[in-house]
């Protein structure tokens, strides 16, 4: 091993043991929840008095492997310190989702994504194992051969059967810095063309690509951004202070260049919650200088938030413009990549939100996931967009439209914020048969919310 684990797998245990104590306290009758600080979730939840369980014990990373290139972490740990503790290694996990506060136990039961997953897949294919805490509450380990069944439900299950309490991962090396080509398109379909051939190839002008994404900021102007890894030292730009990543990928013609250490590269969308920041006006030029540049992070923005939200000062401020309330669409789907150019068209004539996230992914692993089943050998391209349109005539009425489009183009879209499908839609959408099976087994008694009521009911 590289690093002493002794304690730190002395504490896991003790955090595992607090674990299961609060699980037992809670009664049978009641609904069983994690107590935990932060949370990356944008759909309605019910308000509950029920105390959480304690994963206190569950927030670090218990050891890592330079030579096997693996990393033993507890569930509840940010990929902020994950993170933090393989780069001195040259190591970083083989994809590391754009927000600090995104825990690793997160991103394999809700998804995540990120630029390497055109050649990485999903943070929950390199999982090697995993320690689960079962409605039935046991501390499981499972994995391709042990719990086959459960380790292959887990991702998409939300925390619905069960809580990951420690994740044996995969690391890949990463060198110092990555370069930074931003290429403009003025054709969506030329885009997509162009980010297909570099899937497919794995290169850009013969040269080996580490990341890859993108961002539309209207019909005829959009940009790949397309990384690779370097050794080589010289200057960096660095985005937590005035100036804001995404209006850097912006320019007139052809192709712009730009550098980051490894570590500014894995959070460039952090600083600015993408651009979302924008609506707490942190990006103007005199309020950013006075904001602290710790408070400079998707978590502070989150917060805020959820203070407008818990207040609804959003709408209240709206109504004093003579204009109607807001609807939140905040949303992740994957379109298969010969029918992103249409649903981009569509999206873009019909819901006034830019700019929109592009992140290509491709499923590491030919088997599938059945919560989430992708088709293996696909080229998916994550379309995100978050922002609010003015409401419409029936709750939800965009994101309900969104979700009919995105079915129509054979895509998936991802649970963390509201839904509306039938519960026969969301049984075909989201692997229904194979789930409760699943239930049925690790979780008999439905201590935990069911997927469909937690991620669909619950508003």
């Amino acid at each position: 091993m590289s690093v002493p684990v002794t304690d730190a797998r002395a504490a896991h245990a003790d955090g595992v043991q607090r674990l299961l104590e609060s699980y037992r306290a809670v009664p049978a009758t009641a609904s069983v929840r994690l107590a935990k600080p932060t949370s990356n979730l944008f759909r309605s939840r019910a308000k509950t008095d029920a105390p959480g369980l304690d994963t206190s014990g569950l927030t670090g990373v218990i050891a890592i492997d330079a030579e096997a290139r693996t990393a033993d972490v507890a569930g509840m740990c940010t990929y902020e310190d994950l993170v933090a503790a393989t780069l001195p290694y040259g190591l970083a996990p083989l994809v590391v989702p754009q927000l600090k506060t995104i825990t690793l136990g997160g991103a394999v039961t809700g998804l995540g994504i990120e630029s390497t997953s055109f050649r990485n897949g999903l943070p929950h294919e390199s999982v090697l194992e995993l320690d689960i805490l079962t409605g039935a509450g046991e501390v499981l380990t499972a994995s391709r051969v042990e719990h086959p069944d459960l380790y292959r439900a887990f991702p998409n299950s939300y925390g619905s059967l069960g809580y990951a309490v420690r994740l044996r991962i995969e690391l890949e090396a990463v060198k110092p810095f990555v370069a930074l080509t931003h290429l403009r398109f003025h054709s969506l379909t030329d885009l997509m063309a162009t980010m297909d051939r570099i899937i497919e190839s794995g290169t850009l002008h013969d040269v080996p690509v580490d990341y890859l994404d993108g961002v539309v900021f209207s019909a005829d102007e959009s940009y790949l951004c397309v990384g690779v890894q370097t050794a080589t030292s010289g200057p960096v730009s660095d985005y937590t202070g005035q100036q804001i990543y995404y209006r850097s990928i912006q320019h007139d013609d052809g192709a712009t260049h730009d550098r980051l250490t490894i570590h500014d590269y894995l959070w460039r969308w952090d600083t600015d919650w993408f651009w979302c920041s924008e609506a707490f006006g942190a990006q103007h030029p005199l309020i950013r200088r006075l904001w602290p540049r710790r408070y400079r992070r998707s978590s502070s923005y989150s917060k805020l938030m959820r203070f407008e939200r818990r207040f609804d000062l959003g709408d209240r401020l709206e109504k004093l413009k003579g204009r109607p309330p807001r609807e939140r669409v905040i949303q992740d789907v994957e379109v298969p990549i010969e029918r992103c150019a249409e649903f981009l068209d569509w999206f873009l004539a019909n819901v006034p939100i830019e700019p929109i996230w592009l992140c290509p992914l491709r499923l590491r692993d030919d088997e599938g996931w059945p919560l989430y089943p992708m088709r293996p050998q696909q080229a998916y391209v994550n379309v995100g967009f978050w922002s609010t349109v003015p409401v419409g005539s029936t709750p939800g009425e965009t994101n309900r439209l969104i979700e009919r489009k995105v079915g129509e183009v054979d895509g998936h879209k991802s649970l963390y914020s509201d839904s509306y499908y039938s519960p026969e839609e969301f049984d075909e959408l989201y692997g229904g048969q194979t789930y409760r099976a699943v239930k049925q087994r690790y979780d008999p008694d439905s201590r935990l919310l069911d997927l469909y009521a937690k991620a669909v009911q619950r508003r």
